[in-house]
């Protein structure tokens, strides 16, 4: 019952020691950069509503699947311990073979040219 007690008052005072060493340390006098809506190092002057390129979109979407690839390709060295581990092999080798696939049709088609 001591320790409990103990833990509860210790965990409380450090909590109270941290919120009032974080209200010390964040009192600073912001500037009207820090206030403006955007910190992105320059002045709001033109529209919001510029169009992008959808080459960025693009990008984007190939670096998610890959990424999802690799998440989906992280448990296959446990694979060995199944019962069967072949068909666990097969189905990551068909996953790799058809993302290849994609990949070499995308960068046929110039999909993958930043500059044309």
């Amino acid at each position: 019952m001591n320790m409990i007690l103990f833990m509860i008052s210790l965990s409380l005072a450090l909590s109270i020691i941290l919120t009032a060493l974080n209200f010390w340390l964040a009192q600073m006098a912001p500037d009207s950069e820090k206030l403006s809506p955007y910190e992105c190092g320059f002045d709001p002057l033109g529209s919001a509503r510029l169009p992008f390129s959808i080459r960025f979109f693009l990008v984007a979407i190939l670096f998610l699947l890959f990424d999802l690839e690799i998440a989906l390709l992280l448990p296959l060295p446990w694979a060995t311990q199944l019962q069967h581990p072949t068909t666990t092999l097969m189905w990551a080798s068909t996953l790799i073979l058809l993302l290849t696939l994609g990949l070499i049709y995308e960068w046929a088609q110039g999909g993958l040219e930043w500059a044309e």
